[in-house]
């Protein structure tokens, strides 16, 4: 049962954090909060995504929010580093926002830039690291075929622990990944051919990726990410969505409740956030953050409320949303049939 809109509404509030670094194009990260019965939550999908991909992430909410979690199978969870697609000379800096941490994700194949600068990054990150550090790189689906190839190629000599998402599309991805196979050694990571497309399951079902990256608000929510795991088979690397710290709570506890972890995860961009909505922020400590729900601060709440006309857009946003979930069947029925 959904609870009333009018209950949403209720205890929602706007926020508009700036971030450190221009991170997936925005210099700023707005967020609504809710408060249910189980604690705050987080409803926040990018302003691009329009309402019927939103409404997954409104579903996400109020699991968290109004639902209670699955048994917690750990209390804190390992994390990797977040490095923007910044100039190398800057990769120390960042690396230094995330103690403890032994994996590096770097964002690759951002628009505007080449090869050569994605190569200096991740050389960048190694010279940090060490040889014993981990690097993944994450090129959000934006290579072609012969440019992915190219580009593991040219980042092999740095050990590449795995590549997310080389290409956009699945049929692109069991290709890169077979061509990897052949004389590479790099395993394939899918995430969004997991949480932006029709059939979640189907780059598992298809043998197109070794990884799966799980976001727990595009999917639906802690208990349908977790179904999808356990269809998928595969292992999985659970990862945020740039949340505050009350979404990023949410993806701990999906992290917390997965019976096998091999991988940190990508909960430790709270670290890219140059404010958050608490003063006790779920920030990498030696690697690793707690698995905790985190209560927003009322004075962050007020300091870093969003403005009149964007807390407007967000609200009619999640009338709007609300009035699609209601007309909806489970997520899980489709993923399921």
């Amino acid at each position: 049962m959904l609870p009333p809109l009018a209950e949403l509404l209720g205890t929602a509030r706007i926020v508009a954090l700036p971030l450190i670094t221009r991170f997936r194009g925005i210099d700023t990260r707005e967020a609504l909060l809710l408060e249910g019965p189980e604690g705050w939550t987080e409803f926040a999908p990018f302003a691009e995504y329009d309402d019927a991909e939103s409404v997954a992430w409104l579903r996400a909410a109020i699991d968290f929010g109004w639902t209670p979690t699955p048994a917690l199978l750990r209390e804190s969870i390992p994390v990797n580093a977040t490095v923007p697609a910044i100039d190398a000379e800057l990769v120390a800096d960042v690396l230094a926002r995330f103690p403890g941490c032994r994996t590096a994700k770097v964002k690759v194949a951002a628009p505007g830039q080449t090869l050569a600068e994605d190569v200096a990054r991740v050389r960048a990150v190694r010279r940090v690291l060490g040889p014993e550090g981990r690097i993944r790189v994450d090129a959000n689906g934006l290579w072609n075929l012969d440019e992915a190839e190219h580009a593991l190629n040219a980042l092999g000599e740095f050990d590449l622990e795995y590549v997310e998402q080389p290409c956009a599309s699945i049929e692109e991805l069991a290709e890169i990944r077979r061509r990897s196979a052949d004389y590479l050694g790099i395993p394939v990571a899918a995430d969004e051919s997991v949480r932006r497309a029709d059939d979640p399951l189907l780059v598992a079902t298809t043998g197109s990726a070794d990884i799966l990256v799980i976001k727990a608000a595009p999917l639906g929510g802690i208990h349908v990410a977790l179904d999808l795991v356990a269809l998928a088979g595969l292992p999985v690397v659970v990862s945020s969505a740039l949340d505050t710290s009350v979404g990023i709570a949410m993806g701990a506890h999906l992290a917390a409740a997965i019976p096998g972890l091999e991988f940190d995860c990508g909960l430790g961009t709270a670290s890219l956030l140059a404010a958050d909505v608490t003063h006790d922020p779920l920030l990498p400590v030696d690697g690793r953050i707690p698995v905790r729900r985190v209560v927003p601060d009322a004075d962050l709440l007020d300091r870093y409320a969003a403005s009149a006309e964007r807390s407007a857009w967000w609200l009619a946003r999640l009338s709007r949303c609300y009035a699609l979930l209601a007309a909806e069947p489970a997520i899980m029925d489709a993923i399921t049939d």
